[in-house]
């Protein structure tokens, strides 16, 4: 299947899902009169709008270039990330609000817990598989944005699990208090989740470099395969644009290498990178190592190296 069309397939079924658990735990919230599933409705519910904006952003990204956009829509995808992680603090912050209104109003009701102890089962487990489905294909696609939809829903996950132990404990020993202060616990987790997109999106909309690591396997995947040639020093840049990653070097060759052989060896060098970075956009710019800027020669008629 085509990677684009797979995106857009996963992140449809991370929208459906998300559209049927926000659902019925509102309902069963409002019904048992449980804040800690509100809450987790709340949580639900700022995952959905997220799953909609990653759908459209998905979609958005995965056009090629056009003449308003000549480098691709790649930061459509970023854009999304960063708007999602925002969703996710204000969601956070608003469950913080109004359990601890509820705790410091005293106004603690006794809630009715089989129902949510049901509902939060099947959240967790029609999390883990949507979660998973995200996390594969965010892997095969570089996409940032269905990077962040999975995280969402791994934080639905913990923090859904939570509240199910929660609402077993408060059926087994009636402390019903336990019910703001879980939903408090689940809105910290969330604002938690939602920083590190928001850092990671911010990272990459001001063309924050990849990590050192990745920076030192680029540089000895080049200087491995570079045979005589040798890396610039300081030239070598490399950054995340939606799924594609942007990587450009200066390649310094001997004087008489010849184009055919300089040729070979940057493909050799591009084929490489590839297998690291599927999606990658690669610029290598090639020196002679007698290269001056200043030099006022030119190399046909003047330069003792230049070959025929």
């Amino acid at each position: 299947m085509d990677i684009n069309r797979k995106k857009q397939l996963t992140a449809g079924v991370s929208v459906l899902s998300n559209i049927v658990l926000t659902g019925l735990k509102l309902i069963i919230g409002i019904v048992s009169g449980s804040m800690s599933i509100i809450s987790e409705a709340i949580h639900s519910l700022s995952d959905f709008s997220a799953s909609v904006l990653t759908f459209f952003s998905v979609v958005k990204s995965s056009q090629p270039a056009d003449k308003d956009h000549p480098y691709g829509h790649g930061k459509y995808e970023d854009m999304a990330g960063f708007i999602e992680g925002g969703v996710i603090i204000l969601a956070g912050f608003f469950i913080i609000y109004s359990s601890s209104k509820k705790i410091i109003l005293g106004d603690i009701t006794p809630a009715e817990n089989n129902l949510g102890i049901a509902v939060m089962l099947i959240a967790v487990l029609t999390n883990i598989i949507v979660s998973s489905l995200l996390f594969k294909t965010a892997k095969e696609a570089n996409s940032i944005s269905l990077y962040a939809d999975a995280q969402h829903l791994r934080a639905d996950i913990y923090s859904s699990f939570g509240v199910l132990l929660g609402l077993l404990l408060i059926k087994y020993t009636g402390y019903n208090l336990l019910d703001p202060i879980i939903a408090i616990l689940v809105a910290c987790f969330i604002c938690k989740t939602g920083h590190k997109i928001v850092k990671q999106s911010v990272m990459r909309l001001l063309d924050y470099s990849l990590p050192s690591e990745d920076i030192t396997n680029l540089s000895n995947i080049i200087i491995n395969l570079s045979s005589n040639a040798k890396l610039k020093d300081g030239t070598l840049k490399a950054r995340q644009v939606g799924p594609s990653t942007d990587i450009d070097f200066v390649l310094v060759f001997p004087s008489d290498t010849s184009l055919c052989q300089c040729h070979q060896i940057c493909d050799d060098i591009e084929n490489q990178i590839r297998n690291m970075y599927p999606n990658a956009s690669i610029s290598i710019h090639s020196e002679p190592e007698c290269y001056d800027k200043n030099c006022k020669n030119l190399c046909p008629k003047n330069c003792k190296n230049f070959k025929v």
